[in-house]
């Protein structure tokens, strides 16, 4: 095919849970279609789509990859994502340009939380949907347990287009339930069709009328044929599953191997045939002053783009993916970006897969593709020749909530460590990172501790900065609870002029956050001059408390009474002498410890309610209310309040009481006294860590 147009173009993401196959039927859809001379296998670590070091050191996808090639003059664009729920940002970079989705199903496992969620991102995305099979070359994949529970949890819909041929449990063919034909494959994927065996018909007959169930859901033409009983011609089912598919009325069910290329041809052909091209659902969602919005897919339009991902490599510099979703774009054009209102000539475009880059003239509507060395451009941005200022709806990102502390195993490696993240933060958008000046540690936040543990050896392997995670500090704060009067005299003599401040403090508590100072002082025994040296004082003896040595809040001082010398006296002598007091009185005035406490809101499925509740109790949380989710059937919110120096590991216990269905916000809302068990622990540990 010489000219690539948008009507030949077919953006498809591979989804679903890790460990499932996607890699690999990425890879057999490659060799097949001559766009790789191999067929790479992931344990071997020689995928065209896992190229990255790290990804193949741990033997699974850790980023979003296209892989294009070329298929019954269609050109297919394979968007690999990651199945480990750490790398969700990923799957919501693919699944935002993609215009259907292919869920890969373990044979043996069947739905996983990984399925669930590819199901409801596709969903919330609105493009088709379809299913792959895999591993039917192990001889403990059951179809009829998978493809039932499929249909169980997502609808009539689902229906069957090619099932296994078993005998005992070894598969010997598939029946292509469209043809009515059986297939067997050669070593290269090749199917030799022939007439369905006898001993199979049966089971052919069961699986097609389930097929033509979800037929006859597209029209009430076929409804009516289903139900009378009449016959539903070729061309019709063939036509039915084509709108079907594009509609989202139906969702294909394939099964294979990956490995084996066992029926993986049908697939490329139903992409090829059937799946919707860019232009399908003919607007593209944007936003407005008003909102959000749409705006009409013209291929013959205005050039607009839109970056979906980002990639800090070491050596090509920040690579730019983006979709056209406008117009075509060409060499050395100029687009504005309508974030920055700057320009940004696009010198080189490039498609790309796996590693492997070719420069391009040119990119038709829908087509994906690179271009690299756009400093002012980053993920979500929209760039157009338009003079309107175009903004196309971005990906949101889930936020992290896991963070831990960063120690560098080198002096003086800070600054690396900074220049080093703040280029990985352009490329993973579901990382944080903060030096925290009150704790002094360098703090990075992520999804899970496998997201976090890939960002650090990311720092050794790209920027050359070794460094360990450590367990985050708690910035806990101090107060008092009862009234004292406290006296504080600073007096000394070293030759000549000496030192002398003399004050008399009634502390008390406070409702304002800081200090409250007050002077009640009368007859002048102490000079006005000397207050702003008094309150300095205390708020500089406020940094540091005397329980653990966090900072004081909360406290209210009032200056009554005490006395000077007109020549030894000066704003140093009374600093001192404020100084004195505070240590004098706060530790008679019922000093309390104070920690920060959050607001938790955890989103979860109705049968993981119990075990919830449960664990915020005993990370001595307060559950404040529970309600359904409005548009999300069998999910609770439940609402709590939860100390933060217990929630350090709560995206990793979450996903394990839920099986990762889990999902929650914590902010923080005040800080409240810690109770007494618990604060001498705490009290304990800072005076060993000072001392």
């Amino acid at each position: 095919m010489d000219k690539i147009t948008t009507k030949s173009i077919r953006n498809v993401c591979l989804m679903g849970h890790g460990a499932t196959g996607k890699t690999s039927l990425c890879e057999a859809m490659l060799y097949l279609a001559k766009a790789s001379d191999r067929l790479g296998r992931t344990p071997e670590g020689n995928t065209v789509s896992d190229f990255d070091s790290e990804e193949i050191r741990r033997g699974f996808s850790l980023s979003t990859t296209v892989e294009p090639f070329m298929w019954k003059d269609s050109k297919i664009n394979i968007i690999d994502t990651p199945g480990y729920l750490d790398f969700r940002g990923e799957v919501l970079e693919g699944i935002r340009v993609a215009d259907s989705a292919l869920i890969v199903v373990d044979g043996r496992n069947g739905i996983e939380v990984g399925t669930e969620l590819a199901w409801d991102c596709a969903v919330e995305e609105g493009i088709p949907r379809a299913f792959f099979i895999n591993r039917f070359d192990d001889g403990e994949a059951r179809f009829k347990r998978v493809f039932d529970s499929l249909r169980e949890r997502f609808g009539v819909a689902v229906c069957p287009i090619l099932i296994p041929m078993i005998e005992g449990d070894k598969v010997i063919g598939f029946l292509n339930l469209i043809d009515m034909k059986s297939e067997v494959y050669d070593k290269n994927g090749a199917n030799m069709e022939s007439e369905i065996p006898e001993e199979f018909k049966a089971i052919a007959e069961e699986y097609r009328n389930m097929l033509y169930e979800s037929i006859a859901e597209t029209s009430e033409e076929l409804m009516e044929k289903f139900f009378a009983g009449e016959i539903i011609t070729y061309n019709e089912a063939i036509n039915a599953v084509h709108d079907g598919i594009i509609s989202g009325a139906i969702v294909p069910v394939f099964c294979g191997s990956a490995t084996r290329l066992w029926g993986v041809t049908e697939v490329m052909d139903t992409i090829a045939n059937s799946f919707p091209r860019p232009t399908a659902r003919k607007v593209e969602k944007i936003v407005t002053p008003d909102g959000d919005g749409t705006a009409p897919i013209e291929p013959d339009g205005e050039t607009s783009i839109f970056v979906f991902k980002t990639v800090a490599d070491p050596f090509v510099g920040k690579m730019s993916y983006f979709k056209v979703m406008n117009g075509s774009l060409k060499r050395d054009m100029t687009l504005r970006n309508t974030r920055t209102g700057g320009t940004e000539k696009m010198s080189h475009i490039y498609t790309v897969c796996g590693k492997k880059q070719t420069e391009v003239d040119s990119l038709c509507c829908g087509d994906i593709g690179m271009t690299a060395k756009l400093a002012n451009v980053n993920t979500n941005d929209t760039l157009t020749a338009s003079a309107k200022d175009i903004v196309y709806k971005g990906i949101e990102f889930p936020e992290p909530f896991l963070t831990q502390a960063i120690r560098p195993l080198a002096k003086g490696d800070e600054d690396k460590i900074s220049s080093g993240i703040a280029k990985l933060l352009e490329e993973d958008l579901t990382t944080r990172y903060e030096n925290d000046s009150e704790t002094k540690q360098l703090l990075i936040s992520g999804i899970g501790d496998i997201h976090l543990d890939v960002l650090i050896a990311k720092l050794k392997n790209r920027f050359g900065t070794s460094v360990v995670l450590e367990k985050p500090k708690i910035a806990y704060r101090e107060t008092i609870k009862k009234t004292v009067e406290a006296e504080g005299k600073h007096k000394k003599q070293s030759g000549g002029h000496g030192q002398y401040g003399h004050v008399r403090i009634r502390f008390s508590p406070s409702e304002n956050e800081g200090l409250t100072f007050t002077e009640s002082v009368v007859g002048g025994a102490v000079p006005k001059s000397f207050f702003p040296a008094v309150e300095k004082g205390l708020q500089e003896a406020m940094q540091k408390g005397v329980l653990a040595g966090y900072p004081v809040v909360n406290l209210a001082a009032d200056l009554y009474d005490g006395s000077y010398h007109d020549v030894d006296s000066s704003e140093m002598s009374f600093k001192m002498a404020a100084s004195l007091a505070y240590k004098d009185g706060l530790p008679r005035a019922n000093p309390v410890l104070l920690e920060p406490v959050g607001s938790l809101l955890c989103t979860v499925p109705d049968d993981y309610v119990g075990d919830v509740l449960s664990d915020i109790n005993k990370r001595r949380g307060r559950v404040l209310g529970m309600e359904a989710v409005h548009g999300r059937k069998g999910y609770t919110c439940v609402q709590a309040e939860a100390p933060k120096a217990e929630m350090a590991d709560y995206p990793i216990a979450l996903r394990a009481m839920t099986q990762g269905r889990g999902v929650f916000t914590f902010r923080f809302e005040r800080y409240e006294e810690v109770p007494a068990n618990v604060a001498q622990k705490i009290i304990d540990e800072a005076k060993k860590e000072q001392g």
